[in-house]
């Protein structure tokens, strides 16, 4: 059973729960060697199976926007990226509008939870939903 948690960007939970993944050589390559950063202004939604992290998805607050980067899914399942899309934009529907920085192969998950396409880049898409 997949357990979805929520936790501020300079949490102490969130570091102790997450630092074993980022540092991870494996899972930065599937976030193109790019670090993962997080500041007061991140929201992290976080999923466990047990005790086990499976993934997250760290949300930006800047301004009127929240924004979806540099997220992590074990073992692709999409089914848990999917719960976390949706309790990413169950949580700001209403307060903020939502975008996102999407893999390429993750895009039809998002299309799924109700993202459009704004632009194409090269490895990514940048979404939003209304």
């Amino acid at each position: 059973m997949i357990n979805i948690i929520q936790l501020q960007g300079t949490e102490k939970r969130l570091y102790q729960l997450i630092a074993p993944l980022i540092m991870n050589p494996e899972v930065l390559q599937k976030n193109n060697n790019y670090p993962f950063k997080t500041t007061k202004d991140f929201i992290w939604f976080i999923a466990r199976n047990n005790k086990n992290v499976i993934g997250f998805v760290p949300v930006e607050v800047r301004g009127h926007l929240a924004i979806i980067n540099n997220y992590y899914i074990k073992d692709e399942e999409e089914e848990t990226l999917k719960k976390l899309i949706e309790q990413a934009v169950t949580e700001f529907s209403g307060k903020k509008k939502l975008q996102s920085v999407t893999l390429i192969e993750h895009q039809n998950i998002f299309a799924q939870c109700g993202f459009t396409l704004i632009k194409e880049l090269k490895l990514y898409v940048k979404m939003k939903i209304e």
